[in-house]
């Protein structure tokens, strides 16, 4: 009698063990799970255009307001997600890419990785499931890879962007529809250093004069555009 006392009770003790194990679990937030809610559900109240243009990333993205108004012509979807890594963007690809099917995605991911910490091989080895999952979706889907820009704040670890542009450049060179766009070049002055006036006081950044020059770079993917 007393052993199946014991029993019980011990059933009964993991019973609400497991139950607040499960609740603790559930009470996590998954990293930017508001912000990637709040996104999804503007573009299902404002509504959005399958075959689009589709930008994404972090901060440098989110924070091109302008980018519609840059390229009229041709229906653009910004699913930018401020402070996000490319962990981050693999862990919410379907929402803010994947059922919006895109024709086309730009992305920008590597920077905050970088000042993480993060090595590049683990970085390039999200970017590459990133794109493998784009991909097995809709093989005619074009991706490309923009490259980490020079911010004055982040100077310190020039080398490693560099390493980082270098790798994304060399993986899209061995891959079909997939491509690499180069900001880092742009965005140096003639001693090789920031542009000095085209980041906001934070210096990390761009303010319009910085996306003056991202305009300019992107053009050539909307040559029917003309800019103004």
């Amino acid at each position: 009698m007393n052993y199946v006392w014991k029993m019980k009770t011990t059933l009964v003790s993991l019973f609400f063990l497991i139950g607040f194990f499960i609740g603790e679990v559930q009470s996590q937030t998954v990293p930017f799970d508001k912000e990637v809610k709040l996104i999804t559900d503007r573009l299902k109240r404002e509504g959005y255009q399958v075959g689009s243009t589709l930008f994404t990333g972090s901060s440098s993205i989110r924070m091109w307001v302008s980018l519609q108004e840059d390229f009229p012509q041709k229906p653009i979807i910004n699913t930018g997600f401020g402070g996000s890594t490319a962990a981050d963007l693999k862990r919410h690809l379907y929402p803010l890419v994947l059922q919006l099917r895109p024709a086309r995605v730009f992305i920008y991911e590597g920077d905050n990785d970088i000042n993480n910490g993060t090595p590049i091989d683990e970085i390039m080895a999200d970017l590459e499931q990133i794109v493998m999952r784009i991909q097995v979706v809709d093989p005619n889907c074009q991706v490309y890879l923009i490259s980490a820009k020079p911010s004055p704040s982040r100077w310190d670890k020039k080398e490693q962007y560099l390493a980082l542009n270098e790798a994304m450049k060399s993986y899209t060179e061995k891959k079909e529809n997939v491509g690499f766009v180069d900001v880092w070049t742009p965005m140096l002055d003639e001693d090789g250093n920031p542009k000095s006036d085209i980041f906001l006081e934070d210096q990390l950044h761009m303010n319009k004069a910085g996306y003056d020059i991202w305009r300019e770079i992107f053009a050539k993917y909307f040559p029917e555009e003309t800019l103004q």
